[in-house]
């Protein structure tokens, strides 16, 4: 067996037209949806990222405002720019860019945001919506991941799931999202021993601890669905994931890709999000 691609780039294309549609249709009713991000700092690689979401809203038909700060700005001056973009009508979607500099209390900066207007779904209000059932805004990369697997026909309803990390960003909001599907959920990490004993038995695994060939052939199930969140290098300085791609697909029956696979749709998703916050301020 060879495991089929799914292809997050394909999908993260067709949700993105949609999210398009629907931006450019609220436009014409005077009520375009706008994304704020704020950077702080010259992580490199959160640049990129960032210039990645404002580009993506540009070519959606969302407003964006992008405000890049030295690392040197107080968390004072941090808070009172959030406090500002909570109250601006124009900004339905506000998100601040980690890693922050270290004098910065990233949680306190997290809090300070509107959870109406927290896309990246980081804040304990969401957390705690999401906890409880209730609808809300869905960290960009679980809710992601959760398309991805919807994407390959599997019903997950009654599926034993193996979420292998427990970030409060991926592993913990993963999990909880596949329990609201009705899937049967094993929360794995570092200290857990034996991991192949849990992988073996599970229809679906997600991988995101963070650690290249984690997951390896012999510990998964014939025709499971593998998702690989991770993002890591390899000896040769060539981008991997978690999982042992090469091996992995002659057991899954399903598998994402890196790239390719998670990466673009976490950015779609906040494009989502921020047009689900958008409708929401609307109504």
């Amino acid at each position: 067996m060879t495991a089929t691609l799914i292809d997050g780039t394909a999908l993260s294309k067709t949700l993105r037209a949609d999210v398009g549609d629907r931006a450019r249709a609220m436009s014409g009713a005077g009520r375009q949806p706008g994304l704020a991000v704020i950077l702080v700092g010259d992580d490199p690689a959160s640049a990129v990222y960032v210039r990645n979401k404002v580009k993506a809203c540009a070519e959606h038909g969302l407003h964006s405002v992008l405000e890049n700060y030295p690392a040197s700005l107080t968390q004072t001056e941090l808070l009172a720019r959030v406090a500002a973009l909570n109250t601006d009508a124009c900004i339905h979607g506000l998100l601040v860019q980690m890693p922050l500099p270290p004098h910065i209390d990233a949680q306190a900066v997290i809090a300070a945001i509107d959870p109406r207007k927290d896309v990246d779904g980081f804040s304990v209000h969401s957390a705690g919506q999401l906890m409880t059932g209730l609808p809300g805004l869905r960290p960009a990369t679980p809710y992601g991941c959760m398309k991805l697997i919807e994407s390959t026909g599997m019903a997950i309803k009654g599926k034993h799931a193996v979420v292998i990390g427990r970030s409060n960003t991926v592993g913990k909001p993963m999990a909880l999202l596949l329990l609201q599907a009705n899937a049967t959920v094993t929360v794995c990490h570092s200290a857990t021993p034996d991991l192949g004993q849990h992988t073996r038995q599970a229809d679906i695994v997600v991988a995101a601890v963070g650690r290249r060939n984690t997951l390896t052939a012999d510990m998964v199930k014939p025709g499971a669905v593998v998702i690989d969140v991770g993002m890591n290098r390899n000896d040769q300085g060539k981008l991997c994931g978690d999982v042992d791609f090469d091996g992995v697909r002659e057991v899954a029956g399903w598998i994402t890709p890196v790239p390719g696979g998670v990466g673009p749709m976490t950015i779609t998703m906040l494009l989502v999000n921020t047009l689900q916050a958008a409708l929401h301020a609307a109504s």
